[in-house]
């Protein structure tokens, strides 16, 4: 009789009404499980199944976090998914979960499309004794190749005198230098780790380098962040999140390439980069657990990748801003005809006496801003900060536009103003210069960067001026992907 009530009860009762039951039954269950946990940030109300997704507008995320930001304080929380995410706003907060709690705020959480591509392995998305034991090793083998030494000063000197060969082959005339600015920085990074540097003409380094603008573009968008959302369901969908994978795998197909090419003519007693470095390191009797063939790979393209994209987006902006700054490019290029003149390179000794240009190049980072959300953190314990309760596994985001644009620290936060860095006509450190991060994961690059920086920049600006075309008004539109990027432009680059 039960069932034969239940049926009764079936026939009688319109599909539609049964589909709309379940669909209140799932919203209500899916409402219990999104809550926000106890003692847990504020934040604006989620959507049932999509949280927060439709209200962050992938093409300017940074834009929107300060707004939400104002609204709800220097920490609040979204939801992505079913995954909650703590965004933290301005120097003292940032400093207190990166430094003075950096223990609690060191892993980096297991994205699905992180997990896809890079899987837990390498220097960014490696956790725990694997993560110590890259970097550490990372870092010993850099110093080694010259980081901080004279040596690989001279590696970025002689990289300078090719790029300036190549914009002097532009005659002047309209170009979009972006590329050249690539090759060349790459360059320093593919001659510590690959062993070699690329010709600006190699069509097939050129293809690389594009292959991997286009990735680090596709894998901030909109579709890329509901795979992370569902990636049950979007991993047998079509879309632009399957073309970036396919990007990335062309992308590790170069790296392992260059990788086999070694194996084949290593020698154990001669150790040329990075990777001669790391296959010594794995033929030694008792290597460390975390040295094998896929660490080896990751590690090598996380060198890659991070040391080709910062520094020549970094540049791209830096020639922008001088061109709509002439005021600006003419002062640091009378200081360094002042200081250098013209018949030597710059080098990093020149910078002590410089302190406008440092300061320019300094302006330049803040204000381009260039990873405005920072690689997001995880909490690797049950954490208390600015007085809520953040579970072990809540994503953390300290939000670097927040401290770079910070009113309370900046005296003119929007505008383009050299004199943030100068005081008295010295140099001025400031603590809220934290375009590298903060930490225990602060950038592994960060003395590369800035040696690249000062050398390229300053070089440049001793053989050139910058301007825009004639009839042509540029402007500082960016493009976000995986880092902020001035939207495409053409210059004319004039010799001096």
């Amino acid at each position: 009789m039960p069932l034969q009530g239940l049926s009764a009860v079936w026939e009688a009762v319109p599909l539609p009404a049964w589909l709309s039951f379940l669909a209140l039954v799932l919203i209500i269950a899916d409402y219990w499980r999104s809550r926000r946990p106890r003692a847990f940030p504020p934040g604006p109300p989620v959507l049932p199944f999509l949280g927060n997704l439709l209200q962050v507008d992938v093409k300017k995320t940074h834009i929107v976090l300060q707004k939400l930001a104002e609204k709800y304080g220097k920490i609040f929380s979204l939801q992505f998914g079913h995954k909650w995410i703590v965004v933290v706003s301005g120097l003292p907060l940032v400093k207190e979960a990166l430094v003075h709690q950096g223990e609690n705020f060191l892993d980096r959480p297991r994205f699905p499309l992180i997990a896809k591509i890079f899987g837990e392995f390498g220097l960014l998305n490696s956790n725990g004794l694997s993560w110590k034991q890259q970097r550490r090793f990372a870092l010993s083998t850099l110093r080694n190749f010259g980081l901080g030494k004279r040596s690989l000063e001279e590696r970025i000197q002689e990289e300078t005198r090719y790029l300036i060969e190549a914009i002097e082959e532009e005659k002047g005339q309209p170009f979009d230098p972006h590329f050249q600015i690539n090759n060349a920085v790459s360059n320093i990074i593919c001659s510590i780790t690959f062993g070699d540097r690329y010709d600006y003409n190699d069509s097939q380094f050129q293809k690389l380098l594009h292959l991997l603008e286009e990735a680090l573009y596709l894998q901030a968008n909109f579709w890329s962040q509901v795979y992370n959302s569902f990636p049950g369901i979007m991993k047998y969908l079509p879309g632009p999140h399957q073309t970036l994978f396919k990007k990335w795998e062309q992308i590790k197909s170069f790296v392992k390439e260059i990788i086999e090419k070694h194996k084949v003519d290593w020698s154990p007693s001669q150790t040329r980069d990075f990777i001669d470095a790391y296959l010594h390191e794995m033929a030694k009797e008792d290597p460390p657990a975390s040295f094998h063939e896929e660490n080896m790979i990751h590690s090598t393209l996380d060198l890659f990748f991070a040391g080709t994209e910062t520094t020549s987006t970094t540049l791209r902006w830096a020639f922008l801003y001088m061109v709509l700054y002439p005021e600006v490019q003419a002062k640091v290029q009378e200081e360094i005809d002042s200081v250098i003149g013209q018949s030597r390179q710059p080098s990093m000794e020149d910078r002590e006496r410089m302190p406008y240009t440092n300061a320019v190049i300094h302006e330049i980072q803040r204000k381009s801003n260039i990873v405005p959300l920072n690689a997001p953190r995880m909490t690797s314990h049950d954490t208390i900060l600015a007085g809520f309760h953040l579970p072990k596994g809540t994503i953390f985001i300290p939000f670097l536009t927040s401290v770079l644009f910070d009113k309370e620290e900046w005296e003119t936060p929007e505008t383009f103003n050299p004199g943030h860095f100068l005081e008295g006509g010295k140099f001025r450190k400031r603590d809220a210069f934290l375009p590298f991060s903060a930490g225990k994961r602060v950038c592994l690059g960060e003395q590369l960067a800035r040696m690249e920086l000062f050398i390229f920049f300053t070089a440049l600006l001793q053989k050139f001026t910058f301007q825009a075309p004639e009839n042509v008004t540029l402007n500082l539109d960016f493009r976000m992907g995986l880092t902020l990027c001035p939207q495409p432009y053409r210059i004319c680059i004039l010799p001096r």
